[in-house]
């Protein structure tokens, strides 16, 4: 499993004055994606944290080629780029109902230590199953 799709339906709030998606939610659906995506897998951002590992973006690029809508049905499709290190990257392609590529976007996250405050490698439970999928 390299990539996952979650659906969802755009809410009102979600929206701007034109009725499409503001640009500045997109991050959330990308992280509604990432989390399900590694939940699948049974990798958990609150298990990482218990263990002393947290993973915030550093960086996120986004393509919006056409806008989502107030109550459009959206899948969202969250790949695993490559295997990770101490960071790892996710690319993401938003579909509305008829299946129209309307956003493209790529994240990069870093694995950090909550004591340090310093990038680390990824955990070992982390990339077992990672390699799992990849094999």
């Amino acid at each position: 499993m390299k990539s996952d799709k979650i659906q969802f339906r755009v809410r009102y709030g979600e929206t701007d004055q034109m009725g499409f998606v503001y640009y500045g939610n997109y991050a959330q659906y990308f992280e509604m994606g990432r989390t399900e995506w590694l939940r699948k897998l049974g990798i958990t951002y609150k298990k990482m944290e218990a263990d002393g590992i947290m993973l915030p973006v550093m960086n996120l690029n986004i393509n919006y080629l056409k806008p989502a809508k107030y109550d459009d049905l959206l899948t969202l499709k969250t790949i695993l780029t490559k295997l990770p290190s101490a960071k790892i990257e996710f690319s993401y392609e938003v579909y509305n109902e008829e299946n129209e590529l309307l956003t493209t976007a790529k994240t990069t996250l870093v694995f950090v230590n909550m004591k340090t405050n310093k990038p680390t490698r990824a955990p070992e439970y982390v990339l077992e199953k990672l390699r799992d999928i990849s094999a």
